[in-house]
């Protein structure tokens, strides 16, 4: 199914070459639960940015949206970065072989990266904000009521959860349990301790009284 060029809730899912090779990327690498979550994730974002006036480059948001995801795959997941990190380079790479200025190669790479930064993201450019609203709805809820039950089960017609609750922590896990020490500093620290019997998440204080400065 064509998903590229619908409207849905009042959004038109962006149809040009590099959103529709985008999504096939997606569709190959990503499983069901990724490919639903991620278009979820837009259409969240997309509204959220309509809700609030905001000007923001629709096309980016897509392919960053299609992308934010991809670095907890075997295709683009790396032995030593965060999982965020593995996702916009390969947004990135992508990107280069379009017509995009430098400009908004790092806009989407920022957009991907800070995808799992709150405190963070909803300061930087509307494309980076809107990603990371988009993605803490899907997730955790956060901003549910801010959209009315109709339009909730519009999307979710389309693109249905598979049980998202139960899961999504294991498709993050698999996504990095073989580089947990990647999580430092991140939310996804939290899935290691869940998922990682005895795990012992770094702790900033023990590294700076244990650092190497003598006094």
């Amino acid at each position: 199914m064509k998903v590229t060029g619908k409207i849905i809730a009042g959004i038109k899912i962006p149809d040009s070459a590099m959103a529709t090779q985008s999504t096939e990327l997606l569709r190959e690498h990503g499983s069901e639960l990724l490919y639903n979550h991620t278009l979820r994730v837009f259409l969240f974002a997309a509204l959220n940015g309509q809700q609030n006036n905001l000007t923001y480059n629709a096309e980016l948001l897509y392919v960053s949206t299609m992308f934010h995801d991809l670095g907890l795959t075997p295709h683009y997941r790396s032995d030593d970065k965060r999982f965020e990190v593995d996702g916009a380079n390969a947004a990135r790479d992508f990107l280069r072989g379009y017509d995009v200025s430098p400009q908004s190669l790092q806009l989407v790479w920022d957009t991907v990266a800070l995808h799992t930064s709150p405190g963070i993201a909803e300061y930087k450019e509307p494309e980076v904000a809107l990603l990371n609203y988009g993605a803490a709805l899907d997730v955790i809820g956060k901003g549910y009521d801010q959209l009315s039950d109709s339009i909730r089960e519009e999307i979710v017609r389309q693109f249905p959860r598979n049980g998202l609750k139960k899961n999504m922590i294991n498709t993050f896990f698999e996504g990095f349990k073989h580089k947990p020490h990647t999580t430092y500093g991140s939310i996804n620290s939290d899935i290691c301790a869940c998922m990682i019997p005895g795990y012992q998440k770094p702790d900033y204080c023990d590294l700076i009284l244990h650092s190497p400065w003598p006094e």
